[in-house]
């Protein structure tokens, strides 16, 4: 069997991932995103007619361009219903900040509408005869509904998408599956996660001496598995939480598919202790409570900005990162220099400021036995800017590769 694959974007960055897999009986396409840099997003490069698509999990930098893909393209969609439901609510967002900022959007809602009905969803731990292959679906780790995709013939393939191994509030890790090629993320290559213990007590020991003060501890926090983590943190501290944003919306569709988190009902008691915001007035009583959670999680639009425009000269309140921060982006800016920008102007934000580590990303040492325990005799690292990194670790037991955008590696031998 002839294997080759080729990175329309993902591969030497953290970005707009799509991946073409392409062996004797079919093309396939493994995401397809985008990156929401300002002042525009950056795409992937362009994808050929491909015979199917599968979806590892809805963050908009693995499902952003799929409508692109789904208008052009007869074509199906495997993904979990909970990565489609939520991918529709982002993709839909996505044309609305692209309408408000001034951009052409690269797709219109009739094309979001069209995705929806070409997404075929699958089930963790079920398999299936899939182009000219056997797939078995197995769960990321990383966000409810996230999935590894394996492929087998002559060969074992194994796509992992966005992967943690270690157990989380909101989901199970991660377990390796065997396989002869593990084409595997690897964001956080040479880097290591604090202890999560560790972490969720000093987040809510920071809260705590921020509402002792006086003060409103702001959350900036994605929507989409970040916010409802922090939510399970918070869930037996006794605080007025707030939730403002999509997270609300992103939230239901996980409570509608509860085999993919990990306890509906602790999630259910979560969200009937915290106050949701619907309106302007709603926020203005926020801005009176403990906790407000609220998105963009990199500060670069929605409730949030709202929020700093109100508290930023209390020195009693705080601004809580809970995530990563892009370069260019308000929150990476926040961290740096301790102004934001908004409408082109730029405020100081005299608040406390602090960043903790709620990754939901499997760090080096996890990612190297993650492969090894695999069995992989090639691995292809994506998604990662120092990927090269993880090298020396795992050429102790297998060839890696870690190839350019545009690429194509030959897997067949």
């Amino acid at each position: 069997m002839t294997i080759r694959a080729r990175f329309l974007g993902g591969a030497g960055e953290v970005v707009r991932l799509g991946m073409l897999l392409e062996h004797d009986y079919a093309h396939l396409l493994c995401d397809y995103g985008l990156s929401p840099d300002k002042p525009v997003p950056s795409y992937p490069m362009e994808c050929p007619p491909v015979d199917l698509v599968c979806l590892t999990h809805a963050h908009l930098d693995h499902s952003g361009m799929l409508p692109w893909v789904a208008s052009r393209y007869e074509t199906t969609i495997l993904t979990t219903r909970p990565s489609a439901e939520v991918a529709g609510i982002l993709h839909n967002d996505s044309i609305k900040i692209a309408d408000s900022e001034g951009y052409p959007a690269p797709y219109d809602k009739n094309d979001v509408k069209h995705t929806q009905k070409v997404f075929d969803y699958v089930k963790h731990a079920e398999w299936r005869e899939q182009a000219g292959m056997e797939m078995h679906f197995h769960s990321a780790g990383h966000i409810p509904g996230s999935t590894m995709y394996e492929m087998r013939g002559e060969k074992r393939m194994l796509f992992t998408g966005d992967l943690n191994t270690q157990n989380t509030r909101l989901v199970w890790g991660a377990h390796p599956v065997k396989t002869d090629i593990l084409f595997m993320e690897s964001t956080y290559a040479g880097r290591e996660h604090p202890d999560r213990k560790a972490s969720e007590k000093a987040f809510l020991d920071a809260i705590g001496d921020t509402v002792k003060r006086g003060g409103v501890a702001v959350v900036p926090t994605f929507a989409v598995g970040r916010s409802q983590e922090i939510a399970l943190v918070l869930k037996n501290s006794g605080y007025n939480v707030w939730l403002d944003g999509m997270a609300k919306d992103v939230s239901r569709v996980f409570l509608r598919n509860p085999d993919y988190i990990r306890n509906r009902k602790e999630l259910e008691k979560v969200y009937e202790s915290i106050k949701f915001v619907h309106s302007q007035h709603g926020r203005k009583q926020a801005v009176k409570g403990d906790v407000i959670l609220t998105t963009s999680g990199m500060l670069d639009g929605g409730p949030v900005l709202y929020y700093l425009s109100q508290l930023r000269n209390d020195p009693k309140s705080s601004v809580f990162l809970t995530g990563y921060q892009v370069e260019g982006s308000n929150g990476r800016r926040l961290l740096d220099t301790g102004h934001i920008e908004d409408k082109g102007n730029s405020f100081k934000i005299n608040c406390q400021v602090e960043k903790f580590d709620f990754s939901a990303h499997a760090g080096h040492k996890d990612l190297v036995k993650f492969a090894k325990d695999s069995g992989a005799k090639d691995v292809v690292l994506f998604h990662g800017d120092k990927s090269e990194l993880l090298r020396p670790d795992m050429e102790r037991f297998a060839r890696v590769h870690t190839p350019k955008i545009g690429d194509w590696i030959d897997l067949t031998g």
